[in-house]
């Protein structure tokens, strides 16, 4: 049911044209009805044309994104339909047959604004970014427990974004039973323990899957410094692929807690692995100082801009890990280098790691360019949904 219509000024058509899903507030002439909060209204043009149907969301600058870019019903055969399309993406990729753990629903790229689902074993753990996700939440629990043999949805929109949107953060179970503190899941023969109660995001970077395996396949006989490990999840690829040993730094204890049971879920020896929880910035100078060295380091930083404005100051801060990072390298070690910032454009971003080797006083080279995994697509009519870049380099 269509419960109002949002007219476009004259020319602020053509990124709905293009199917980009967004509508911003300053491209809105008037609105015909009173929609609440994630109904359904129509978008049409100046002159009339229906451009599609979206969810309304009065208190976000993003004031409708498009569910369809035809004249759809939008119901729960509307859900059932995206997710089946979503699953047989996977399947196709063969992800869901060598991984317990990988994303489902990957909100605009999927099809669904504002909608992440992410599998972990026999769980689905689901956040409502959105007005229109939290309006239809429910029915699109009910939709994905039609299709997937899981025991429960589980909602973790705890997340900040939510108050852009006028909605607050929240979480509990939508559908079926609650999931247990840790499920154990596996990526090929890799396993983790994942936190999808009190872990970030939804528990587990599963982004970070192929960029894993890469890892793992350099890993042999190397040393390993892995910061802002998280849960460990790359030096246990390490590991996996004969690393030597791997050291984990973290700010966060129970992180690196459910590391070391990482590390005795894959059968490795507590003397391979050391975790090490304190400030990453720190460790490494002081790790600089004592003129320590690896041959391998993995810089996956939390994103160190939410703004535009913030731009800046973390251009310094990706400087100042990457500096620090090439001077623990050995000669010929390997930097594995991330921005999980959207804002953060991969030429830019490129530009300070290389600022950053010269300062080292290396020469240093790419091998290769990393993205997001294949579960997290990019549609190529929404390029916000790119946002992990990452260099593998060779000093």
């Amino acid at each position: 049911m269509v419960n109002g219509q949002v007219i476009l000024k004259h020319g602020r058509d053509k990124n709905v044209r293009a199917h980009h899903p967004w509508v911003f507030s300053g491209a809105v002439d008037k609105v015909k009805g009173k929609p609440l909060s994630g109904e359904s209204v129509e978008v049409r043009t100046a002159s009339g044309d229906l451009l599609g149907i979206g969810a309304w969301s009065p208190a976000s600058q993003i004031q409708v994104r498009l569910w369809s870019f035809t004249d759809a019903t939008i119901d729960r055969d509307f859900f059932v339909q995206r997710i089946q399309q979503a699953l047989a993406y996977r399947q196709a990729l063969g992800i869901p047959q060598h991984s317990s753990g990988y994303r489902l629903i990957n909100a605009e790229s999927d099809g669904l604004p504002g909608v992440v689902v992410d599998v972990f074993g026999d769980w689905l753990i689901m956040q409502a970014l959105t007005a229109g996700a939290e309006y239809w939440k429910h029915t699109i629990a009910e939709a994905l427990l039609s299709l997937i043999p899981a025991q429960g949805v589980y909602e973790r929109s705890d997340v900040e974004v939510r108050k852009k949107e006028g909605l607050t953060t929240t979480v509990g179970v939508l559908k079926g039973t609650t999931p247990p503190p840790f499920i154990d899941i596996h990526e090929h023969q890799r396993h983790y323990r994942v936190d999808v109660i009190n872990g970030h995001k939804t528990g587990f970077y599963l982004d970070q899957r192929d960029n894993r395996s890469l890892l793992q396949h350099y890993a042999h006989d190397k040393t390993v410094l892995n910061c802002f490990s998280y849960t460990g999840g790359f030096s246990i690829a390490a590991l996996h692929g004969g690393a030597s040993h791997a050291t984990n730094i973290d700010a966060s204890q129970p992180a690196l807690d459910l590391a070391a049971d990482a590390a005795t879920l894959n059968g490795f020896a507590a003397d391979r692995m050391e975790n090490i929880c304190g400030d990453v910035f720190k460790l490494l100078r002081e790790y600089r100082n004592e003129g320590r060295q690896f041959d391998v380091v993995v810089l996956d930083p939390p994103k160190f801009a939410e703004s535009r404005n913030q731009l800046e100051k973390a251009a310094r801060g990706y400087k100042d890990i990457n500096l620090l990072g090439f001077k623990l390298l050995r000669p010929g070690g390997l930097l594995f280098t991330f921005s999980c910032s959207g804002l953060m454009e991969s030429a830019l971003f490129q530009k300070i790691v290389a600022d950053a080797a010269v300062d080292a006083g290396c020469d240093a080279r790419i091998l290769h360019k990393l993205d997001q995994a294949t579960d997290h697509p990019t549609r190529l009519a929404f390029p916000e949904g790119y946002y992990l870049k990452g260099l593998v380099c060779q000093k």
